[in-house]
Order: structure tokens, then sequence, then C-alpha cells
């Protein structure tokens, strides 16, 4: 048995870790910008990038250095160091090589980036500014807050897992995102580290099992990034492991941060679940869930506060999967607006579906009563402000 007990510290919470950010004039204001993460001792990595055949820069750069221990991440906002071909792998290079010179404890350090696509990242900033780190500091909270774009709010959380044994270990994470959030991965980066004896194999196939149900069941606006990144980095100081409990930790940071993100989806008002039950296998489950949770019908709806549920039913039946009107139920939270062929939405049963879409945060049910294939994918609603935000992101 185990025991996960919440902590602070973020990305700093686990033994070892170290992280600051700070401002380099790469956004206004003297709001931060550039942040690193440094692990006294070198890390293995499990990673998970987008879906994107237009990879970014630092995804590739990343990947073409193969299997390796490292200890050092360095992460820019307001540059997304993409579509920039040779020249944007070189800028990353001459960048690190750059750190790697002025702190000889650096090994294979990576490069993540976020925001506008198709610029040269400003290369004599981030130098200028990376030079001057001091790798002892503990801040957490302004490393998190360098990472974001449109994002109103930081994204961190850590938890120590305490073992039966008394022995234990420590995970903290930092995540950013807001926009161009799609259940393919998105223009989110998200950051963890753990201070847990795992190898890299196992860490590997934990994340991927994890991120189907957390970050891939995330959508703001059904758009998926150049640069979306998840890292673990797991660096043994605690010499004690658990594959049950670090499956456990693991999936409620990534799912906690995944919903965070919707949370904060750009202009949004509401954070909704999207739970599909009933489906002839959870393959299908997943696909009425996700158009659901992508569905711009439904978001405006959402946005509006309408309880239109025949657009939630109309979704269902376009996304392909088996189903039939005389099984279908719908909820929303406890409010059942339709079951099984019975209309029940009337003068009634209007307000109060309509006070459930006045949460802040709410599910919407749907049971295709057909087997018991089930999947939960999360989205938000669509606004004006999520228009006045793009349509202008890039000036």
């Amino acid at each position: 048995m185990y025991k996960l007990n919440a902590i602070e510290g973020g990305v700093c919470a686990a033994e070892g870790f170290f992280a600051d950010g700070i401002h380099i004039g790469l956004k206004k204001e003297g709001a931060k910008d550039l942040a690193f993460i440094y692990s006294e001792k070198p890390c293995v990595i499990a990673s998970v990038f987008t879906t994107n055949k237009m990879t970014a820069a630092p995804i590739r750069h990343f990947r073409a250095q193969g299997e390796f221990e490292g200890n050092f991440v360095l992460i820019n906002s307001k540059n997304a160091n993409a579509m920039t071909g040779r020249a944007g792998i070189d800028d990353i290079d001459e960048v690190l090589n750059a750190l790697k010179i002025k702190f000889p404890q650096i090994q294979n350090p990576v490069m993540s980036s976020t925001g506008v696509i198709g610029v040269r990242l400003p290369k004599a900033k981030i130098i200028e500014g990376a030079l001057g780190f001091d790798l002892t500091r503990r801040e957490g909270i302004n490393a998190s807050e360098a990472i974001m774009t449109t994002d109103t709010f930081a994204k961190r959380i850590a938890y120590e897992v305490a073992l039966e044994n008394g022995q234990s270990f420590r995970i903290g994470a930092m995540a950013k995102g807001a926009g161009m959030i799609n259940p393919a991965m998105a223009t989110m980066l998200c950051f963890i580290t753990t201070d847990a004896a795992v190898d890299k194999a196992s860490m590997q196939a934990i994340l991927d099992e994890c991120v189907h149900t957390t970050f891939n069941a995330a959508s703001v606006d059904g758009d998926t990034s150049t640069n979306d990144t998840v890292l673990v980095m797991a660096n043994g100081e605690s010499g004690v492991f658990d594959a049950a409990a670090f499956k456990e930790v693991l999936e409620r940071v990534m799912l906690f941060l995944a919903k965070e993100m919707v949370r904060d989806g750009e202009g949004a008002t509401k954070l909704v679940t999207y739970k599909v039950t009933g489906a002839i296998n959870p393959k299908e489950a997943e696909i009425a869930a996700k158009a659901l949770s992508n569905s711009l019908l439904v978001k405006t709806a959402l946005f509006g506060q309408d309880p239109n549920w025949g657009r939630i039913a109309s979704t269902v039946g376009a996304s392909g999967i088996m189903c039939d009107e005389a099984f279908l139920s719908i909820w929303f939270d406890d409010v059942c607006v339709y079951k099984k062929g019975e209309l029940l939405f009337d003068e009634k049963l209007e307000p109060l579906a309509a006070s459930v879409m006045q949460k802040s945060a709410f599910t919407i049910h749907c049971d295709i009563g057909l087997q018991d294939g089930e999947f939960t994918a999360y989205g938000c609603d669509l606004g004006h402000e999520y228009v006045k935000i793009n349509a202008d992101y890039r000036t």
C-alpha cells in the first residue's frame, strides 16, 4: 500500500532538482519568459511529442540525440522555433553550446519552445539571459510562469508518495497550455520531475499509458500544435520505486494539468467532462467523447448556457460510432434530458438543465446503451474572447 500526499514545490519538489524563470525581453512589461530545469544527477528521460507532421526544431533536435541521459532543460516562450528548417536546429546547438561552456555540470541539455511559428530564435537574448542563470535556485513558481503564453495562470503540482515500508519518493510538474489544445497532444508543454529510481523503459511505458486518458483526452479548440511536449525526468535520488504507485501518481499529476489547461482555455468559462458509456467498445466511446469535446456547435451552446441536447445527440451520431436513438440517454450532471427515445425536455426540465450549464464545471454523460465501452474526455466552451485572442496573436 502507499499514500499520495500533495506538497508544494512543483518541479523543484523532487530531491536534487532546481528551476527558475527570468525575464530576458521576449515578453513585455518584465514578464518572465525563459526558464530552466536542472538536476544534480543525470536523468533518464521519457517523452511524448506532438502528432503534427510539421514538428518544431526542439523536438527534432531532441530526437536526433537518440538514447541519452541528461540533466538540463531550457524553455523559452514567445517563439516556437517551428518551420525554421535546419537553421532552427543550428540555433538550438548554438544556445546550448554556450550554456555548456558556462556551466560544465550540464550534461546533454535539451531545449523546448512555445510561441509564434515561423520566426528564428532570438539567440542573442536567450544566450545572454541563460548565462545569468543561478543553477542553485529552487523557484518552481518562476519557472511555471516563464513558460506561459496565453495562459491566464501558471499550472503546477507536486506529490510525495509514502510507501508502506516507510520509504518515499516525490514527483513534481509544471505545464503550459490554453489554446491549440486537441486530443492528439496539443500546444502544451509539460515537464515532470521525479526522484523515483525508475528505469527508462518502465517510465516510458507508464507515460504512454497515462497520456491516453489525460492530455490526449483534452480539447480546447481542436487544433494540434507543432511543439507539444511531455518530458519526464527521473534522477533516482530517492533510491525507491513502486510501479503501481508511480503509475497512479503520474496519471493524477497529468490529469490535473490536463484539466487545468482546459479550464484555462482561451476565453473559456467552463470545464466540461464528456463521459461516454455503453458503446460497443472503448475505442468507439473515445471517438464519441472526443467528437463532443471538439464540436463547435456544442462549444458555442455551452458558452450560451443553452441546454441544447439535440446538438449532443447529433454529434454522437455524426461521430460514426454504432448508435441508435432508441438506446441513447443524455444527462447534464444528474438531469436526464433524453432517455432511450423518450423526450423528457419540457418547460419544467429545461430550467434544471440550464442551471447545470451555469456552473463553471459539470459533466455531460451520454449512455449509448449498447455494450460496456466507455471513455471520458475534457473540453470547454468557445466564446468571443477566443476569437479576440487568436485574431491578433502574432501582432
